[in-house]
């Protein structure tokens, strides 16, 4: 980039998970996402929400403490921050140095105090990029949106160009593809066989989120259908991790029902589509409790390794921030105007751009 560029960073917005070794860090990470979903119980007033979220909290506390000590701890801040570094030496070997820093919307470091970090370096250019490949509600807007609000917190005024859709970039979908491959091979297993069964498994979302205007589903069908393609797999099934914390519909179908409409299938090769690190939600959701009711339905069971220390990850996010700096990448596919979150700087998900 030229010298009068104003001076860029990175932000890899990212979820967050406590190790699950402090039940007070477990509990503060609970309360956040409660809080922060609150307008799913639209009937309640702010301190009426809080409460509920601490009510919630208290509830999901003790479960969530013993899986993290089935698992031994959440290994997702250790890879977010790998895959920082990762990104930091793809922008160096581009020329293209730059600062790359982790926020985390519930855990720490926060979405403000990565700013606020930020700011110290000097940065002058500012890009949030979600570590989520399928834009939802209470991901990548609901992340965008925290860094609009800590910026104005802080009183920093960087240019922002920000990315929200980008399953559609094709070297994403080739590794992810690759990485089933792999785990297909690993098994001894053909995806041409009858008797082997794809599933993707996404993270469910509230239907209400959907009917109010959330284009997740909609991604979520066409990159499994795309991926289905690729690998020349005509019969895949798709489930979604579901969680009822409050008495609301989720998308349908839960995982574990899609498992059970199976018929003429004697083993499941499961992909989680929605994550880039391992965490809870595979490690536990997953290989133990899938697998389990994989076993009680008579189904051999694999699960797609998530892959988060893949080199070709990084090329893709140093790819997203580069194309958010207006540094031409060919190889994309062209930028829409984003649906999702009108006025973001970089989106493949949306409107052809007139």
């Amino acid at each position: 980039m030229a010298n009068s560029e104003p001076r860029p960073a990175v932000l890899l917005l990212n979820f967050g998970e406590p190790t699950g070794k402090d039940p007070s860090a477990v509990t503060r990470f609970l309360e956040r996402i409660f809080l922060a979903n609150a307008r799913l119980e639209p009937h309640l007033d702010a301190p009426a929400a809080r409460a509920r979220s601490r009510e919630l909290a208290r509830r999901r506390t003790p479960g969530l403490l013993e899986v993290y000590e089935t698992i031994g701890g959440s290994p997702l801040h250790q890879q977010a921050k790998a895959q920082a570094t990762a990104l930091d030496r793809a922008l160096k070997a581009r020329g293209h140095p730059m600062r790359v820093i982790v926020g985390m919307q519930f855990t720490e470091p926060s979405i403000e105090e990565a700013l606020r970090r930020l700011r110290e370096t000097g940065a002058e250019a500012l890009v949030p990029l979600p570590v989520y490949p399928l834009c939802g509600p209470s991901t990548t807007v609901a992340a965008l949106d925290e860094v609009e609000e800590a910026l104005e917190r802080i009183g920093w005024r960087p240019e922002v160009r920000g990315v929200t859709g980008w399953h559609r970039h094709p070297r994403y979908a080739r590794l992810r593809a690759d990485a089933i491959r792999r785990a297909a091979a690993e098994a001894g297993w053909s995806l041409a066989d009858r008797d082997v069964r794809l599933v993707f498994s996404a993270h469910g979302t509230p239907l209400r989120y959907i009917e109010a205007g959330s284009r997740y589903v909609e991604y979520v069908e066409e990159w499994c259908a795309t991926q289905a393609r690729s690998l020349g797999v005509e019969t895949w099934t798709l489930g979604y991790q579901n969680h009822t914390n409050r008495r609301i519909e989720w998308t349908p179908p839960d995982i574990e029902a899609a498992l059970e409409r199976l018929r003429g299938v004697a083993k499941v090769l499961v992909d989680p589509i929605s994550f880039m690190h391992e965490q809870s939600e595979t490690l536990m959701e997953l290989d133990v409790d899938l697998a389990g009711h994989a076993a009680a339905l008579g189904l051999g069971f694999r699960r797609v390794g998530v892959p988060h220390d893949d080199g070709a990850f990084a090329e893709v996010l140093a790819d997203l921030a580069l194309t958010a700096l207006r540094v031409d990448m060919p190889a994309l596919p062209p930028r829409t105007s984003c649906r999702c979150r009108p006025g973001t700087e970089i989106c493949f998900n949306g409107e052809p751009l007139a």
